[in-house]
């Protein structure tokens, strides 16, 4: 049996599972309330009860001893009637806070000459809510930090997926490629920026990637997808051969599986035999789309050169920048 869930003041509403907890099906339905831990420590998910009824299979949590007496905690609490819960909606970057965590490197994927795909694994009682597109920093020992998107899209509870491109003279990316093995301890920040989909849209998406730019472009997609985003998505992705396109499966994945999905690499500087498009991605897109282009809500991420392009060919064509989404991404070196 299932229970219906409503959230003040937002309205929102979703349906609750049996057995499962209010959070889990908030998450699985991609409803924004805050939380931590999801164990019921922190207490950063807490609302306030109005109406029905809730249990706790695992036993009362200590946070709800010193909480007002209409407390809930939607990490634990399994509903056992329709439910009213007053609880600030997460819709903005701004309404989640950074914070430090200490992540163990569990898996590492050489998917092309110059791109590393980690998978960090935060401590068993900590989770990281974050919204698509977002991005974190690792603390390197000496105080600098490395910026790196995350890869994969909110939804999907497990360890956090980076994709790291060498950089000559980075003082992180030549330690990874060289030296950074499966459970090394990094510190990192988290989450950060305020590259994120416009939810509240009805336009069709185009999404725009350069090289590693790929990794917030995926989250956002694969969120899209689990929300049930049901407006046309292309994404172009502008590589410089074809052995840059490191995960060339996904993308083609989603065109089969989507039809209101289409994908499009782009080389400039393919090899002999490449039939696809080459030059520059901005320009491929420019000249596919054209004078449409302004009905689109347009996602970049990527080298700035390439982002900087593309704005202002877009702003020239009479996008407007309010339509225009983008993440330049910075290359540090020593």
């Amino acid at each position: 049996m299932s229970f219906e869930v409503t959230i003040q003041p937002s309205g929102r509403r979703f349906r609750v599972e049996t057995g499962e907890t209010v959070l889990d099906a908030a998450i699985r339905q991609d409803v924004g309330l805050p939380y931590g831990c999801r164990n019921g420590f922190c207490g950063a998910c807490l609302a306030t009860l109005v109406e029905g009824v809730v249990e706790y299979p695992e036993g009362e949590p200590d946070k709800l001893m010193e909480a007002p007496e209409n407390a809930c905690l939607p990490c634990q609490a399994v509903p056992r009637s329709d439910l009213v819960l007053e609880a600030d909606a997460v819709q903005t970057p701004e309404a989640i806070a950074p914070r430090t965590f200490p992540v163990k490197v569990v898996r590492i994927e050489r998917v092309a000459d110059d791109v590393l795909r980690l998978w960090l694994k935060l401590p068993e009682a900590q989770r990281l809510q974050f919204l698509a597109g977002q991005y974190l920093d690792i603390l390197l020992e000496d105080g600098r930090r490395r910026a790196f998107s995350i890869a994969n899209p909110p939804h999907e509870d497990g360890p956090i997926e980076l994709h790291v491109r060498h950089v000559e003279g980075g003082a992180f990316t030549d330690w990874a490629f060289t030296s950074l093995r499966e459970g090394t301890l990094l510190r990192i920040e988290a989450p950060l920026g305020a590259f994120t989909l416009d939810e509240t849209s009805d336009r069709p998406m185009l999404f725009i990637a350069g090289g590693t730019g790929f990794a917030p472009i995926k989250a956002q997609i694969e969120h899209a997808f689990h929300a049930g985003v049901d407006r046309p998505m292309a994404l172009y992705w502008g590589v410089r051969s074809e052995k840059d396109l490191y995960l060339p499966e996904l993308p083609r994945q989603w065109a089969e599986t989507h039809a209101d999905f289409r994908f499009v690499p782009v080389l400039s500087e393919p090899e002999a035999g490449w039939t696809g498009r080459r030059g520059w991605v901005h320009e491929a897109v420019i000249e596919d789309l054209g004078d449409t282009l302004p009905r689109y809500d347009i996602y970049m991420a990527g080298p700035p050169p390439m982002v900087k392009a593309a704005r202002e060919a877009l702003l020239e064509l009479g996008v407007p920048s309010s339509q225009l989404h983008y993440d330049a991404f910075e290359y540090a070196g020593d």
